[in-house]
């Protein structure tokens, strides 16, 4: 895989993403109910709670600076602990603002992306059913598509099933 295809790649990623959000539709977006009391605006924000510091982290690497601290409290460390502050974050916020930073934080990446030399390795690491594209800069691997590989792995399943349950009244 080569630059433009990891662009292309995330593009589509990202259309399947909003198609998705779009047959939820902005009336459902709040309801909880999604993973246990998480609505799926607080999924979305989960989703895209860890994309700003793949981006920092892919920043740092091209200008050749060490790793950035992460964007939550240096105390916290559990996925868990994280996975909480991030909601807390994002629960009194609206869905616009949520849906607008989803789509800023996601611009961003593919700037950043942009800006990568056209020779850069990137590693496909085959799983299973799943593929996933690592970029390696100053001898670091790092995983753009980080946001729907965990969407894939960890959510899709439930996500759909809500929705369809949703759908089927």
């Amino acid at each position: 895989m080569n630059k433009s295809e990891l662009l292309d790649w995330l593009q589509e990623e990202y259309r399947g993403w909003e198609t998705l959000l779009d047959q939820i539709g902005p009336e459902r977006m709040e309801q909880p109910g999604v993973n246990g009391d998480w609505s799926m605006k607080d999924m979305l924000a989960h989703l895209m709670g860890f994309q700003p510091r793949v981006n920092a982290s892919l920043q740092a690497a091209l200008r050749g600076e060490a790793e950035p601290p992460p964007p939550w409290p240096a105390h916290l460390q559990t996925d868990d602990e994280i996975n909480a502050w991030i909601y807390e974050s994002n629960r009194g916020r609206s869905l616009r603002e949520v849906r607008d930073e989803s789509r800023q934080v996601f611009e961003q990446l593919l700037d950043i992306l942009e800006g990568l030399p056209e020779d850069i390795q990137i590693e496909q690491v085959h799983q299973g059913a799943r593929v996933y594209q690592l970029v390696w800069l100053n001898g670091q691997r790092y995983q753009p598509g980080e946001l729907f590989d965990h969407f894939h792995d960890d959510h899709e399943p439930d996500i759909r099933a809500w929705l369809a349950r949703v759908e089927a009244g």
